[in-house]
């Protein structure tokens, strides 16, 4: 398969309207973004893509894969969509890839926003990605896929949702990344830290974050927040990891009045 990048353009209201780049989390797909598109394209041209081992863009990994050659792989996609500088917007694994481009190539954003995000992964968060593992080591791929919403969604939403969970149970199953590339991924997002980078960062930047989240603590975006220069916080008290998708009318609120004011 080629190792060009897998994107997808969702044009603007006008020729001259501002990008914005979208990139996902651990699933690495486009479609994770689904909530979202119809609210910015009124405003703005729209950029997704499938992340390098998952969706359309699944090849093997090399064994160093790492949130950097992810970084590298966001410019790809902008060069390729021919757009010189865009609004990142990245959930989990997805912010750490923004946060990487940020520094790698601060040139490339307008701004920038992480949900769900961290500077470098929590005792907590790396207690769940072992169990994950386990999981996917012992019980195979369908129990991986199976226990994946308890980590992404709140369970009163799971409980008002469960057709919509068993549907997005087998998709997630039909198109599974394999054993092989997830842990290739994972690894990677475990290895990332910003550490004294987040300090020399000079753009506009959004954290959000949820306080219910069970993957991620929000501790966890809120120390992010506090090591960037003028960054803003906004913290959910509901809606899990996956908030875009459970909250998607006041993320998408939030984050078009924030896109607007830089």
């Amino acid at each position: 398969m080629s190792d060009a990048p897998a994107f997808d353009i969702l044009d603007g209201p006008h020729p001259d309207a501002e990008t914005v780049l979208l990139s996902a989390g651990l699933g690495g797909t486009a479609g994770y973004w689904a909530p979202q598109l119809d609210a910015l394209r009124t405003r703005y041209r729209v950029v997704t893509y499938d992340q390098a081992g998952t969706g359309r863009a699944r090849r093997p990994l090399p064994a160093d894969h790492s949130i950097a050659a992810m970084a590298d792989e966001a410019c790809a996609v902008l060069d390729a969509s021919r757009t010189p500088a865009a609004h990142f917007v990245g959930h989990a694994l997805g912010g750490l890839v923004g946060l990487a481009l940020a520094t790698r190539a601060p040139e490339r954003l307008l701004s920038l926003c992480v949900v769900n995000g961290w500077a470098k992964a929590a005792a907590h968060t790396r207690r769940c990605f072992d169990m994950r593992l386990a999981l996917l080591r012992h019980e195979g791929p369908s129990a991986y896929v199976r226990a994946q919403p308890i980590f992404l969604f709140p369970a009163d939403w799971l409980e008002r949702n469960a057709d919509r969970a068993a549907h997005e149970e087998a998709h997630g199953l039909a198109g599974f990344q394999g054993a092989e590339t997830l842990q290739a991924r994972i690894a990677a997002l475990l290895a990332f830290d910003a550490g004294p980078d987040l300090a020399r960062l000079s753009l506009p930047t959004l954290i959000v974050a949820s306080r219910d989240d069970v993957l991620v603590p929000s501790a966890m975006s809120e120390a992010l927040a506090a090591s960037i220069p003028g960054a803003r916080l906004e913290l959910f008290p509901w809606g899990g990891h996956a908030i875009n998708v459970t909250q998607p009318d006041p993320f998408n609120t939030l984050l078009l009045e924030c896109l607007g004011s830089t």
